[in-house]
């Protein structure tokens, strides 16, 4: 027995779509002059990649391990990971790829800790904002690839908020969890000192849930790289575009290597972060 029609879905439809046009019609041009100074970053930071001597890349990927982790082991790993993606032929479109994973990460950042920060100060903030960290984690990308590209055109710019759109929920709430777990006998003692709600904020609690935002930061970078494959179905160039040919073209050789080479990139970004909460967690076992 169907289900009664409730509702005109093709009205609905319709009404949706009309709401959308009238969008692009009314701040497309706006918008693409808004996003303009993130895709000039976003160009920066790939030419500084690609146009930079490839062994002068690797030692400064290699040197960020370090610091993170203090083991000489893991800024070996870097150079493993880096030289074998330059091996199979994948460098350049790592570098691209790097840079889309760099830029978004940013945003992921400059979005996310605020946003955190006032979900854990808000219990009304974050009441709204729960359900659209629900609905950004489970709706599937391209379902909002549609309004995105067009109000934005095809490219790198749709490519990145489609990213960072997909990526940050993580960052988010564990910013909000880490600061809600400081303990609250910490929290008196800095209220019996006298400190402002400021000072317990950027002295207290942000220190203490750094070990959490790392791990948000973990979780937000690896799904931003498991976006490439789709980015690149609206004109991100990279890996991503290399595995898409591979399918377009049955060419498994071709897809497999720009596969690896995402794998390989996934595998440096994975354990540098968690180095560098590990690091925060347990500063002292860091150093030896």
């Amino acid at each position: 027995m169907a289900f009664p029609d409730i509702l005109d879905a093709r009205a609905l439809r319709q009404g949706i779509d009309g709401f959308v046009d009238q969008l692009v019609i009314d701040y497309a041009d706006s918008l693409e002059r808004l996003s303009q100074p993130l895709l000039d970053f976003l160009v920066f930071v790939e030419q500084l990649l690609r146009n930079s001597p490839w062994y002068l890349v690797i030692a400064v990927l290699a040197t960020i391990a370090w610091y993170g982790s203090r083991r000489w082991t893991l800024s070996a790993g870097v150079i493993l990971l880096m030289l074998f993606i330059g091996v199979i032929g994948q460098w350049d479109r790592g570098m691209q790829t790097l840079a889309l994973m760099i830029v978004s990460l940013v945003m992921c950042l400059t979005i996310g800790i605020p946003a955190g920060v006032l979900m854990s100060l808000s219990e009304r903030f974050r009441k709204v904002l729960l359900p659209i960290l629900d609905v950004m984690q489970t709706m599937p990308s391209f379902v909002y690839l549609i309004p995105v590209v067009m109000l934005f055109g095809l490219g790198k710019v749709p490519a990145l908020i489609a990213t960072v759109v997909y990526a940050v929920p993580p960052l988010i709430r564990l910013t909000d969890l880490g600061i809600r777990l400081v303990d609250h006998s910490i929290m008196e003692a800095a209220t019996a000192f006298g400190a402002t709600k400021r000072q317990k904020l950027l002295g207290v609690q942000l220190p203490l849930a750094l070990p959490n935002i790392m791990a948000g930061i973990n979780q937000t970078t690896m799904m931003a790289l498991s976006m490439v494959v789709v980015a690149s179905m609206i004109g991100a160039r990279g890996l991503g575009q290399e595995v898409l040919a591979g399918i377009n073209r049955l060419e498994v050789g071709r897809g497999l290597l720009a596969g690896l080479a995402i794998v390989a990139l996934a595998i440096m970004f994975d354990r540098v972060t968690q180095a560098y909460g590990k690091r925060l967690q347990y500063p002292k076992q860091g150093d030896k």
